[in-house]
């Protein structure tokens, strides 16, 4: 893997001597107090300003001050004019625009496009404190306020609009969010290294419109600089009809030419050029947004160029402007992510929230990351598209002494760790046997179809940490609340009985997300004979515990790929079985995803994309997608009516009735099956839950149980669906 200089490695800005703030500052008194005459940063947020290392904006904050820089926060500013824009003054150095935890748009609206009743990063969860495609209209803001102060975009919500994408709200394919938010540059990715490049750059004085070799970076420019090579990619190849092969017993014809009178012979070789001056033109946003199929060529490219040891560089003209990616950042070693993770968080939220309740902090204010990535490369998941697939890992030493603070200074903890984990549960240590091998691979997933025989699945530091965590004086229980990967589990009967034994709160979730081959193909999963296989361990080590304890499994309605005999088929499972689901959400296609290119092309980004390559089937119409959530909850009379109507189409009208082998009754409660979905009581059930976008779970979990909850909102562990 390409070497990095050290995150901190760089000689102190000037204004390190100031020290470090007890909380980044909010508004000119807050500055004054601080003996601050101008702020060299101002970080723009969607969010509520949460001092803690689970919010994107503090890491980079106070990142950025241990740099020696003077950070300023402006948390959800009033949108409607430059005035909250101005709040801190201009900036020495730049804006940094982020929408926050989540993309502004999953945020605001539910699968089915429903504006959603609350907000989880806002103190009381109050909704409706930021505006849609926040990114672009607080740059708009910034802009307005003070023209010629940079702009550098960051965070999930641009990281996923880094090039033209499918918006599936609008049901468009837009732009590159640099256009629309005229910033002068786009961080994506894990942003320490290209924020702390940018920020020292321009402090001695260089123009931002220079900064265009900063890896995890992406501009706009006129054109590709002339000594670059440039791969044309614009178009699908056709190959032409193939030459049939000489038949060795034909007599040549008389007055056939001689090699000889042939003339010169033509050799083609091929032409070695340098990856790092090398870039691969995209067909043009013009071209994708109308035609499906070159789009889902322009995104299958860019999966193939995620791996920070081989990406090359990307263009993509946007009218008369090209939008210029740079490789990914280099990841973390172990040295730089404990240095990110000992910064001086206060951990709570900003006082001038006072007693109202921020929901997102809640949950993992008792949660430690111990590391970032995930190489699973589920389709339907924006995480690798965002933090990328190689495991960045913290120090044991790091973990045990965040965790020591937590206890020592958290006024609401009680004893109770609530996640020891990441984007996943289980990834913590383990990497490609070799870093040559690793460094030059283009799979999608280390774990698709199969476990990649060149992947260490050793889970025995992960074991380590579990058990030196567990001994710390004051710590009474330790849950993982991440999700688990029940393949790569499987492999450690010795891990999966350490948390069955000491680390399942009476709840623990996995995602099979289902159970029919076709759908999870399309999801890169594995099939639901691991899961078996994986329950199979879970109740045996349960039992030996003596403890009562349940897996939470996960499903997903209508993602690409389902049919309508899928959904029956897995409703069918979830009976046999004995689950009812109390929450359900449809496939939400976010920008980037894979699955959302199925969803936008119907050609499948997995395998080569041309006019006649594989269709992949879309329940797109919303009819059918509340028919596929309504089989996730077949015992919910409002459902029966539409369930009903769709097995009589299906021919499965023997699933009606009211026996055993039934999956709907023939009768319907009087008063039910008239409500609109959204409105309906809520019944008891066995609870799993298909969400994943980062929101904190409604409700409690059953007495007498701790819960192993949802996704925690960390930097960027969203799964959007």
């Amino acid at each position: 893997m390409i070497r990095a200089p050290d995150l901190f490695s760089y000689r102190p800005y000037w204004a390190k001597r100031f020290g470090t703030a007890p909380q980044l500052p909010t508004c000119r008194a807050e500055m004054e107090a601080l003996g601050w005459d101008a702020c060299d940063i101002v970080i723009v947020t969607g969010d509520a300003y949460v001092d803690h290392p689970s919010f994107g904006m503090a890491i980079i904050g106070r990142l950025l001050e241990a740099q020696g820089f003077r950070v300023g926060i402006l948390a959800q500013p009033d949108w409607h004019s430059a005035d909250g824009f101005k709040r801190l003054g201009k900036p020495n150095l730049f804006f940094g625009v982020t929408g926050g935890n989540m993309d502004s748009m999953v945020n605001r609206y539910t699968s089915d496009r429903k504006i959603r009743s609350n907000d989880a990063y806002t103190p009381d969860g109050e909704p409706h404190q930021r505006p849609d495609r926040c990114v672009t209209v607080y740059a708009q803001r910034c802009r307005e306020a003070y023209k010629d102060a940079p702009i550098v975009l960051g965070g999930i919500e641009a990281s996923l609009r880094r090039i033209a994408h499918y918006d599936y709200w609008s049901d468009t394919v837009r732009r590159s969010v640099l256009m629309d938010a005229k910033a002068d540059l786009l961080v994506y990715g894990n942003g320490e290294r290209q924020v702390v490049e940018i920020a020292h750059r321009l402090a001695a004085g260089e123009p931002v419109g220079q900064l265009t070799d900063i890896r995890g970076t992406a501009f706009l420019r006129k054109a590709p600089p002339g000594d670059w090579f440039v791969i044309d990619s614009t178009e699908i190849d056709r190959p032409g009809p193939v030459a049939p092969a000489p038949d060795p017993y034909q007599m040549e014809p008389a007055g056939c030419a001689t090699p000889a009178d042939s003339g010169p012979v033509v050799r083609f070789e091929r032409r070695r050029t340098d990856p790092g001056r090398t870039v691969i033109r995209l067909p043009a946003y013009e071209r994708v947004k109308d035609d499906p199929v070159l789009y889902a060529h322009a995104s299958r490219v860019l999966h193939q160029e995620t791996n920070p040891g081989n990406a090359r560089a990307l263009v993509q003209r946007h009218g008369e402007r090209e939008v210029w990616i740079n490789p990914p950042p280099i990841p973390l070693t172990t040295k730089e992510m404990d240095g990110v993770y000992d910064l001086p968080y206060s951990r709570r939220p900003h006082t001038d929230y006072g007693d109202r309740k921020i929901p997102a902090f809640e949950m993992i204010q008792h949660s430690v990351t111990i590391m970032r990535g995930c190489f699973g490369g589920c389709s339907f998941c924006s995480i690798t598209e965002h933090e990328g697939r190689i495991i960045q890992n913290r120090s044991e030493d790091s973990i045990i002494r965040e965790l020591e603070t937590i206890r020592d200074t958290s006024p609401a903890f009680t004893g109770h760790i609530s996640d020891l984990g990441g984007p996943t549960a289980n990834m913590y240590r383990l990497a490609c046997k070799d870093e040559k091998t690793e460094a030059s691979c283009r799979r999608l997933s280390c774990v698709f179809p199969g476990i990649c025989k060149n992947l260490n699945t050793d889970h025995g530091p992960l074991i380590k940490l579990y058990r030196r965590a567990r001994a710390l004086p004051g710590i009474k229980k330790i849950t993982i609340g991440s999700g688990l990967r029940y393949d790569l589990a499987v492999t450690s009967p010795e891990y999966v009985k350490e948390l069955v034994t000491h680390h399942v709160g009476g709840y623990l979730k996995i995602a099979p997300e289902h159970t029919e081959a076709g759908p999870l193909a399309k999801m890169m999963k594995p099939g639901i004979g691991t899961y078996d296989r994986f329950k199979a361990m879970f109740d045996k080590y349960s039992k030996q515990a003596g403890k009562e304890q349940y897996l939470i499994p996960y499903f997903i309605a209508a993602h690409p790929g389902t049919t309508d005999e899928d959904m029956l088929n897995l409703a069918l499972w979830l009976k046999r079985n004995g689950f009812r689901a109390d929450q359900v959400q449809a496939f939400l296609p976010s920008p980037m995803a894979n699955a959302t290119t199925m969803y936008h092309t119907g050609k499948n980004p997995l395998h080569r994309v041309g006019r006649d390559s594989e269709a992949v089937y879309i329940p797109k119409r919303m009819k059918q997608r509340r028919l596929h959530k309504a089989f996730l909850r077949y015992h919910d009379p409002e459902n029966w009516p539409l369930l009903r109507e769709a097995l009589k189409r299906m021919g499965r009208a023997d699933l009606i009735g009211n026996g055993k082998q039934h999956l709907i009754p023939a009768w319907q409660p009087a008063g039910t099956g008239q409500q609109a979905e959204g409105r309906r009581v809520a019944r008891k059930a066995q609870p799993f839950r298909t969400q994943h976008t980062g929101l904190p779970p409604p409700g409690k979990p059953p007495a007498g149980t701790r819960k192993a909850g949802g996704a925690r909102p960390g930097p960027a562990t969203k799964r959007y669906r």
